[in-house]
């Protein structure tokens, strides 16, 4: 009995975060690997639900089954944090111009596109546009912050990108 509640358990674990990990997949553009993640889902989902499903007396699966889905969720967010799958634009505001730190982004293998912009009381600023692997996104903001404590810095997911440093240097590395 107590075998079917470890099962039961093991099963989300591993389920779980397999999930995260499909999701993740599906929104980052990658079907094909997403499908590979759906299919060992979803027999991982069956074996275990099927054991729950043969026996709803069974207080002990029950409660295997949904502490193993929730810490299961807990150690998806870890693998996907650390995974980090996908590409980030990161876009820093500077109050002056650094070539320096453009120069040093650009030493570390990031592509850095700069503009000129204006404040709101029209002083000029400098604003960074720089496209990363979001693995590499917290090795940016380290590098700004290190050479500009002030800078305004905002990062979003990128979904799709074509051409530039980023096609010919980015998705080799």
């Amino acid at each position: 009995m107590l075998l079917k509640a470890l099962a039961i358990f093991v099963l989300q674990l591993i389920y779980v975060p397999l999930l995260t990990l499909r999701t993740t997949l599906v929104v980052k553009g990658e079907r094909n690997k997403a499908s590979i993640a759906a299919l060992l889902e979803a027999i991982i989902y069956i074996f275990s639900l099927g054991i729950v499903f043969s026996d709803l007396t069974n207080i002990s699966n029950i409660i295997s089954y949904v502490i193993g889905y929730a810490i299961g969720v807990y150690i998806g967010g870890i693998v996907e944090s650390k995974l980090a799958i996908g590409y980030r634009t990161i876009h820093i505001s500077l109050m002056s111009k650094n070539q320096y730190l453009v120069n040093k982004l650009r030493e570390n293998k990031f592509g850095v596109t700069t503009f000129i912009g204006h404040g709101i009381n029209g002083e000029e600023r400098y604003r960074l546009e720089i496209l990363a692997h979001r693995i590499r996104e917290s090795e940016v903001i380290s590098i700004v912050q290190n050479e500009e404590p002030s800078a305004f810095i905002v990062s979003y997911d990128l979904t799709q990108f074509k051409g530039g440093y980023l096609s010919r240097h980015l998705k080799n590395n």
